[in-house]
């Protein structure tokens, strides 16, 4: 069944045979098709067309009937006095402005390849994950290389959307937003939540007052984080013990259940005690982090801003009071700290270059997400099941931009692949 997608795809891309006719006979030729609107309105502005001898100058509508016209309600509505064509699939029924007078009307049901609109119907008809994952091999390598630059940009924009509401949240204070923002990144997903938690209810401007001092801003961690509820036989907590309860009544603290924290089927490694050392020890190694970062134009710095580990007492230790062996030091991970970086510090570099106007930072964040290791997730192995390897965090990242907001959408027609692909 034909749609208005596709028919707009068309008109996009102007797949259509010449010549066309408008249904009173006049001849119609396409100079622009004027510019996609996704807003409410019109859906292309400026477009530029000449019908007969007549040059036109103004907005273009696209419906599967003409009657859609009646029916959306664009006879009563001002905003489409200024359609210069209306573009449909079937005319059943002439249509005019809310002025009274008749709109010019071209008709497609026999203006293009009838082969490109079976293709596109078996992209929608399939059921697998990626619709037209028997064809990628198809793809010109440039097309797949730039679509995929393309898709980081739309990713980080999607990503900007979430650290605007973490901005307003921490009213708009740049440096409490990406502090809570981090924090939220180092549970890895399974702690996230609480570890956000932990944040917000420990705001940055008390920790930094404490950054020189290691084991006071443990403590406030440790202690905001509700584990150090009870009476410890190691030193090392009962210190911990001793400065939180100084430090919580001074700055009238409440602290968290620690019933939020995940430690089940989890690796050690990742234990949410881990996780919060490693944090307190990123803060007290680098207190201007949250201000030099979207200045910094080497990867390298980056990645050895995140060279942490937790302190020694955790050498031997994954809980408090219960000793393991072998010691062994809780370094951060680098698959660790490369998450860190793609999720959290590339994001909050592109907002900020926005905010202060300087996209041209954009090429800089691209190169550092080329130079990183790709992810290995269920979308990276998708893709490489079907022969597209990622080579980079930016290749894996554009792919689950491309299979959440392309593929899982079926919007072949949006996407370059499939723009190539239907056109073969």
């Amino acid at each position: 069944m034909m749609n208005e997608n596709f028919l707009v795809y068309l008109w996009t891309y102007q797949l259509l045979s010449q010549p066309m006719f408008t249904t009173e006979g006049e001849e119609v030729t396409v100079i622009s098709p004027g510019h996609r609107n996704l807003d409410s309105g019109p859906d292309f502005f400026d477009g530029r067309i000449k019908i007969g001898q007549t040059l036109w100058a103004g907005n273009i509508e696209i419906h599967v009937k003409s009657s859609d016209w009646v029916r959306h309600g664009h006879h009563q509505d001002n905003a489409y006095n200024n359609i210069i064509l209306h573009v449909v699939y079937t005319d059943d029924k002439p249509v005019s402005r809310s002025e009274g007078d008749t709109i010019p009307t071209v008709v497609l049901a026999n203006q293009f390849n009838p082969d490109l609109f079976d293709r596109y119907q078996d992209f929608l008809a399939t059921m697998t994950a990626v619709p037209c994952n028997k064809h990628l091999h198809h793809v010109n390598h440039f097309t797949v290389m730039t679509w995929f630059d393309n898709l980081m940009i739309e990713r980080l924009e999607q990503k900007t959307a979430g650290f605007t509401d973490g901005l307003i949240a921490a009213n708009n204070d740049f440096n409490e937003a990406f502090y809570r923002k981090l924090c939220r990144n180092f549970g890895f997903k399974t702690n996230s939540d609480a570890m956000e938690q932990l944040a917000i209810s420990l705001p940055l401007n008390i920790l930094s007052k404490h950054q020189n001092d290691l084991l006071q801003l443990e403590a406030l961690l440790f202690g905001q984080a509700g584990f150090l509820d009870k009476r410890f036989k190691d030193n090392y907590p009962r210190d911990l013990v001793k400065e939180y309860g100084f430090l919580k009544s001074k700055y009238q603290l409440k602290k968290m259940d620690n019933k939020v924290w995940k430690f089940m089927r989890m690796r050690p490694a990742n234990f949410p005690t881990i996780r919060i050392a490693q944090f307190a020890a990123l803060l007290h190694k680098i207190p201007g982090l949250l201000h030099f970062l979207p200045d910094t134009e080497k990867l390298s710095h980056v990645q050895s801003l995140l060279k942490i580990k937790a302190s020694a007492y955790w050498d031997n230790h994954y809980h408090f009071d219960q000793v393991t062996e072998p010691t062994r030091q809780k370094w951060l991970g680098d698959s660790s700290a490369n998450l860190l970086i793609i999720n959290t510090i590339v994001p909050f570099v592109f907002m900020h270059n926005r905010y202060r106007n300087q996209n041209a930072n954009h090429e800089l964040l691209l190169d550092w997400m080329e130079h990183l290791p790709s992810e290995k997730n269920a979308v990276s192995q998708l893709f490489s099941s079907f022969g597209l390897q990622p080579k980079s965090a930016l290749e894996s990242q554009a792919m689950i931009q491309l299979k959440t907001q392309y593929c899982d959408k079926k919007r072949c027609l949006e996407c370059r692949i499939g723009h190539e692909l239907l056109g073969r």
